[in-house]
C-alpha cells in the first residue's frame, strides 16, 4: 500500500531542518519500501506557508522546500473521480452531522481513490473519512 504525505509531515520535517528525502527516508524507515506521493491539496497548504512566511529568508526557504517536493515527488492532481468521491463522502458525513476540512476530505479521498493510506501527524481529522487507512509517523 503506498502513502499519501499529510501537510503536517512535511512542514514539521521543513522546520526541523529536513531535506524532501531525509522525510522520505524516515517514512520508509518507518513503514519499509512504499510509494509514497502527494496530493496537489498539499501543494496548494504549502505554497499558502510560503507567502504567509514573516521574513524573505523563511520565504525562500519554504519556497525551495515546495520546489524539491514538486520536483522529487509524484504530485496526484484532483481528478473528477477524487472530486465526486469527496463530495460523496462529505455529503454521507454532513448527513450524520460529521464535519470534514475540505481540505484533509481531497487528501484524504486522493489516497482512498488510489488505495494508499494517508501518513499524517494529526490522525484526529483524517479518522473523520470512512474507510481511509491512517498512520501516524
Amino acid at each position: 500500500m503506498g502513502l499519501i504525505l499529510d501537510s503536517s509531515i512535511l512542514i514539521a520535517g521543513e522546520r526541523g531542518g529536513e531535506s524532501v528525502r531525509q522525510i522520505l527516508e524516515r517514512v520508509r524507515a518507518a513503514h519499509g519500501e512504499t510509494e509514497a506521493g502527494l496530493s496537489a491539496v498539499t501543494i496548494v497548504e504549502l505554497t499558502h506557508g510560503i507567502y504567509r512566511a514573516k521574513g524573505e529568508v523563511d520565504r525562500e526557504r519554504r519556497q525551495a522546500f515546495v520546489e524539491e517536493l514538486c520536483r522529487d515527488m509524484i504530485v496526484h492532481p484532483v481528478t473528477l473521480e477524487i472530486a465526486q468521491l469527496a463530495g460523496r463522502i462529505e455529503g454521507e458525513q454532513a448527513a450524520r452531522g460529521v464535519s470534514i476540512a475540505f481540505e484533509d476530505l481531497l487528501i484524504g479521498t486522493t489516497a482512498l481513490h488510489l488505495g494508499y493510506a494517508v501518513a499524517t501527524l494529526d490522525v484526529r481529522h483524517f479518522r473523520l473519512i470512512p474507510a481511509l487507512a491512517v498512520v501516524q509517523l
